[in-house]
């Protein structure tokens, strides 16, 4: 179901109510980019630790904004039935009274969003507005000052055409007269009320629900009083309400304390720390702490399937619904009475009847679904396929143990990141160390280049003419150490520090002068004399 800023505000109440009945959520965002080409050294590298990705990854997140956020939400009836409500936001910063925000657009993000059938439109022009703790206590200082502004040159323009319909029609209006602005958006009718407020003291205004807002021309007594008053659909808590748009569902989530399933979803969780609750901190560790506070269940899919494929019939797959059409097979998967159903509500069946990859709403939607079959799989091992009828979620939750709180970290020096404890390093193989002769001024580029048509490798410059080689294939690393055995300019060998090691290597040379010093003062100062 999509769902843009037009009916969000209907649709909160049942979305709070079924979100607390819920057995789990699926979580999917789409954005304008992943990875900033500013700095250069931004992508990611397999030599990065956790905390040196979560700070190329926080860099972009400042410069990028969510598109789309998907939210599936599963609920369990009886005979192990889960019926699920999937919905699509389409998100836009919030331009109520704040800074003007300002995010990046990918031209491969754009490009990609474009090839699955995204809608620009109503991203831009529907957009449900948000913004995180930072942004709401600027806007409610500002509205207690009188100093909020209007930000949007669209919005201008409307604010403009609304005062001059406004003010032509008050010089000829007896007080109690009313006239309607029509065709007005939702942020649109809540800043054409203030203002008017703010610029016209003889005048009332009251939004009408078929995108208009009523007007009346009022005495200043009579002002006074509705000013405040439980009529008033313009005070501080609702327009701080209005302006949360979003994140007023994103609270709910938290309070909600609900099961929080992704693929691959580190960046998702960076995204809703900046956008919804606090912009990222610095300090990796502290990241965390705020993540677990807020969502004490994670289960990344990616984290589950990467492990028990090698228990089970499973192909190495690479997209989200390949390892979905994996886990439906027959192979894999057979009949089994005891497995869990899952049915899509009514307001949500194309999803059934069409495949929407990389569309926010569906890809929540198989998130949880992968979840439930993976789940089902790891019960059945270990009650040696004696799964009782209708198993709980409590019980899939036990057989995940091992995988909760871990979200799958891509390419780097630890294999996931632990929301809840130590992170779990990675088993690379060996670094290997390249040493250049008679290639002058060879830089990482030039290395990579060169080995790229035989293998991948990250590198990293380990000094003027050597460099550290990093795979996460053992076969890359007998490959090269084989074909380049005999290379005229490309000396390429296992790296051992105490060999390679450029402070080593230093810390051995100052030792050896130590050394050496001491043996001439030894060998020149001749042994003590006796004095007789």
């Amino acid at each position: 179901m999509d769902v843009g800023a037009a009916g969000f505000g209907r649709l909160l109440p049942g979305l709070r109510d079924r979100v607390r009945s819920a057995a789990f959520l699926g979580l999917d965002m789409e954005f304008t980019g992943l990875y900033s080409a500013v700095p250069q050294n931004n992508q990611p590298s397999l030599f990065d630790s956790p905390a040196e990705r979560y700070l190329k990854v926080r860099q972009s997140v400042q410069r990028f904004t969510v598109t789309q956020l998907g939210l599936a939400i599963f609920s369990k009836e009886n005979s192990n039935k889960y019926v699920v409500h999937s919905y699509n936001f389409f998100l836009f910063p919030s331009t109520l009274g704040v800074t003007d925000v300002e995010f990046t657009l990918s031209a491969s993000s754009i490009q990609f969003l474009s090839h699955y059938g995204f809608d620009f439109n109503k991203f831009l022009k529907d957009g449900i507005p948000y913004m995180n703790e930072l942004q709401e206590e600027s806007l409610s200082q500002r509205l207690s000052e009188g100093s909020w502004r209007v930000c949007s040159a669209v919005d201008r323009d409307v604010m403009k055409k609304a005062i001059d319909e406004v003010t032509r029609w008050i010089v000829a209006a007896e007080e109690g007269e009313t006239m309607i602005l029509k065709d007005l958006s939702g942020s649109h009718m809540l800043e054409v009320q203030l203002v008017l407020r703010q610029a016209l003291q003889n005048v009332w205004t009251q939004p009408l629900e078929d995108s208009g807002v009523v007007v009346k021309k009022v005495s200043p007594q009579q002002r006074r009083l509705l000013e405040n008053s439980s009529y008033d659909y313009c005070r501080k808590e609702l327009i701080l309400m209005s302006a949360r748009g979003f994140t007023n569902l994103f609270q709910i989530l938290v309070k909600a304390k609900k099961p929080l399933v992704g693929h691959n979803m580190f960046m998702d969780l960076c995204h809703l720390h900046d956008k919804f609750y606090k912009p990222l901190p610095e300090r990796y560790e502290e990241f965390k702490r705020n993540i677990h506070n807020l969502f004490p269940v994670l289960i990344d899919t990616k984290t589950v399937t990467k492990s028990i494929w090698k228990n089970y019939q499973f192909p190495r797959v690479s997209t989200l619904l390949e390892v979905y059409e994996v886990l439906c097979s027959s192979n894999l998967n057979p009949t089994d009475p005891t497995g869990p159903v899952i049915a899509l509500a009514s307001g949500c069946s194309r999803y059934a009847e069409k495949k929407s990859p990389h569309e926010a709403g569906y890809d929540a939607f198989l998130c949880g679904s992968v979840l439930l079959k993976s789940a089902h799989l790891l019960l059945r091992r270990v009650t040696n396929d004696t799964v009782e009828a209708d198993p709980s979620f409590s019980q899939y939750l036990t057989a995940l143990a091992e995988y909760l709180n871990k979200v799958n970290f891509i390419r780097g020096g630890a294999s996931s990141i632990n929301f809840s404890g130590e992170d779990v390093p990675s088993q690379h193989p060996p670094l290997l160390v390249v040493r250049v002769r008679g290639w002058p001024q060879m830089n990482e580029r030039q290395i990579y280049q060169e080995l790229k048509a035989l293998c991948r490798f990250d590198v990293r410059r380990l000094s003027e003419n050597q460099f550290i080689l990093l795979s996460n294939k053992f076969k890359h690393v007998r490959l090269v150490l084989r074909n380049y055995k005999h290379h005229p300019h490309l000396q390429i060998s296992v790296y051992r520090h105490w060999r390679h090691s450029p402070r080593v290597n230093c810390l051995l040379q100052v030792s050896g002068i130590v050394a050496l010093w001491s043996l001439l003062a030894f060998v020149l100062g001749g042994p003590p004399c006796c004095s007789s």
